[in-house]
């Protein structure tokens, strides 16, 4: 596993999960995530998105402890929650809303929110035609470009996707590693992409593989 050795904006100290009966996906696990795009990657069934969902503060770990900003786990949860972007792409907890009131509920916690960046995404995802639909009204594919639209101009410091180009034409996949290069060289924020692809098309800031021990 290889991780940015400086400026860690995700601090994770002797992590553990396991789902009763199962084999750890984290058994005391440490690391230090810095600025960039870090790959989770690991084979179908290993854990990915479980994981996601733990460093999300959405599922609670069975051990050690997440630091995210000035906000840690176990404990604040709400403030460690504002400080991330991530949402769960098998989700209908969206269905009933506007796509526009979809998006401006996602980015309400972003203070700034990249604007420009926001409306180049919608245009390289060819979302336009669909702002005036319903959730419901989207297909799977159209639903994952919205939360990667609202993801990608998130300025939250820790942004979590989940096989982002699932669902992807390749229009919308080039769109994607474009953006995930350009926040790459940015700086100030960790991405933190689970794929069970290898990722060619964007600098990685480092590699974690499932699974994960001390």
């Amino acid at each position: 596993m290889s991780l940015a050795p400086t400026s860690p904006i995700l601090n994770i100290d002797q992590l553990r999960f396991a789902y009763p009966g199962d084999p750890p996906i984290a058994a005391g696990w440490s690391a230090r995530i810095g600025a960039g795009v870090t790959l989770l990657h690991g084979d179908t069934g290993s854990g990915k998105s479980t994981l996601l969902r733990v460093l999300a503060g959405t599922l609670p770990a069975t051990g050690g402890s997440l630091t995210l900003a000035d906000a840690a786990l176990p404990g604040a949860v709400e403030a460690y929650r504002r400080q991330v972007f991530f949402v769960d792409p098998s989700t209908d907890a969206f269905d009933a809303m506007g796509v526009q009131d979809c998006a401006a509920s996602l980015r309400s916690a972003d203070v700034p929110f990249d604007a420009t960046r926001w409306q180049a995404l919608v245009d390289g995802f060819s979302l336009a035609p669909h702002l005036e639909k319903k959730m419901f009204m989207l297909s799977t594919g159209s639903k994952r470009k919205l939360w990667l639209a609202a993801a990608l101009a998130s300025r939250r410091p820790l942004t979590l996707l989940d096989e982002p180009t699932g669902g992807l034409d390749a229009g919308s996949m080039r769109c994607l590693w474009r953006t995930l290069a350009e926040i790459a060289q940015e700086g100030d924020r960790a991405v933190v992409v689970a794929s069970g692809e290898r990722v060619d098309d964007v600098p990685l800031a480092g590699t974690i593989v499932l699974p994960l021990a001390g």
